[in-house]
């Protein structure tokens, strides 16, 4: 079976057009419902939010689905992506849904879907789901006495909160740090704040006043310029980034400069081999990372694994080869001993205790590799399939036999929106440049 509507993450679009509209939302829970139902039990669901205004039409079309299936609903409002995961655990439900677009900008939106043990659906787990949908009319729905209730927990937030504390360690406080932490208006924008302030941080929070529409708008994981300058005005010993459902993060240093996710992986990585705490003997990222990352890795006797784009099929490998930390460059970092999806407030507590351990500056502490020039340009692209003409493979080999064994080039189509990512990096930064200029100009030639 083959997928149509989900994409590398979820189900993804603008709002209020397919499919992202009210219709296929509720279709989707009816099938979701349909194959999750397992057993006598009373089965339940858990369903979260980022700050959107879509949040609104979405959040009760998924309920109405799941209630007609006979599956009781807990809503929990505005949650980050991984506290959803954590919590559909903790409750023992057998769904956990997400309705977010991440880091995209207010007129989109998503929808995520956890199974029972809190990690994203397979492949052939949504083919199976959207093969229901298509015949949503002979799905056997509850009857009459059999209708699900929906409720809302009031405590969400603090259960995370609690959960998210527990991973750092006991013996460390943020005490005399002064952070700025940027919430994006989106679904952290309580809890961030205040699991910082409460572990001893000064917090000066930014991104913290949503109004339905302005998520992820000049701000966030996506959009750091703003933070950079806080950090600077603020004096602050660093600056901490989420996007719209905190599932990633980008740090920023005392002088203002970003630190990105492979980074951020490096720096983990190293402070767990020394504490005898990595598994697997590798850490799991994308074809996206630097190459400098994966150098800086063997330097440590590690392997860096690589995926597809998407932290599902990071954690996939994660799973399958025994590792503990993966992540992604865009900073979704997965730490599998706390969690089974990317969090960005637990990725930046376990980077706050590499930096109290240390004892010295963020820009002292922080880069522990050069990566090597790398260049990135989204083309997008109205349909056809442009990568499969002649002349974009030719430019596409011309540029790989350029670099030869020193870079890379790495083409693909975006999962989420309709664009194709063109990636070069190597030692040579001009011809990197000139390499992805190349592959460029041919793909928009044969797009015309």
């Amino acid at each position: 079976m083959t997928r149509k509507l989900f994409g590398t993450d979820g189900i993804r679009g603008k709002a209020n057009t397919e499919p992202v509209t009210a219709m296929t939302a509720l279709k989707l829970a009816m099938a979701a419902g349909a194959e999750f139902t397992r057993g006598s039990h009373r089965h339940r669901v858990v369903i979260g939010k980022d700050t959107r205004l879509s949040g609104y039409m979405l959040q009760p079309a998924l309920t109405s689905g799941f209630v007609a299936m006979g599956m009781d609903v807990i809503q929990l409002g505005p949650m980050p992506t991984p506290a959803i995961a954590m919590l559909t655990r903790s409750l023992r439900a057998d769904l956990g849904v997400m309705i977010s677009a991440s880091h995209n900008p207010y007129e989109d939106n998503g929808i995520k879907l956890f199974g029972p043990d809190g990690y994203k659906l397979s492949d052939e787990v949504e083919a199976r789901i959207e093969a229901r949908m298509a015949a949503h009319e002979a799905l056997p729905m509850a009857g009459s006495a059999e209708l699900g209730r929906a409720l809302q927990l009031e405590d969400a937030p603090g259960r995370y909160t609690e959960a998210v504390k527990r991973s750092f360690p006991k013996s460390l406080k943020l005490d005399g740090l002064k952070i700025v932490v940027d919430c994006a208006h989106g679904a952290a924008y309580r809890v961030a704040p205040t699991v910082l302030w409460e572990l001893g941080a000064e917090v000066v929070a930014i991104g913290v006043a949503p109004d339905g529409f302005n998520i992820n708008r000049d701000c966030g994981a996506t959009a750091p310029a703003v933070l950079q300058s806080r950090v600077i005005a603020e004096k602050a010993h660093l600056g901490l980034a989420l996007d719209g459902d905190a599932d990633r993060l980008i740090l920023v240093d005392e002088k203002g400069q970003i630190v990105d996710g492979d980074q951020i992986m490096a720096l983990i990585a190293r402070s767990w081999t020394e504490r005898d705490r990595l598994r697997g003997g590798a850490v799991v990222a994308t074809v996206m990372s630097n190459l400098g990352l994966e150098r800086f890795l063997a330097g440590l006797k590690l392997k860096l694994l690589r995926t597809p784009v998407g932290d599902r099929y990071v954690v996939e490998r994660m799973r399958a080869e025994g590792c503990n930390v993966g992540g992604e460059q865009s900073g979704h970092i997965i730490l599998s001993d706390y969690g089974t999806t990317g969090d960005g407030l637990i990725a930046a507590l376990q980077l706050l205790a590499v930096i109290v351990r240390a004892g010295k500056p963020v820009s002292e502490t922080a880069r522990l590799f050069q990566p090597l020039p790398q260049l990135l340009k989204n083309l997008k692209f109205n349909g056809g399939q442009p990568l499969e003409r002649d002349e974009v493979k030719a430019a596409i080999k011309g540029g790989e036999t350029a670099l030869g064994d020193r870079g890379r080039v790495l083409i693909r189509k975006s999962g989420t929106e309709p664009v194709i990512r063109i990636m070069a990096e190597g030692e040579d930064e001009a011809l990197v440049g000139r390499v992805v200029e190349d592959i460029a100009q041919a793909i928009q030639r044969v797009a015309k």
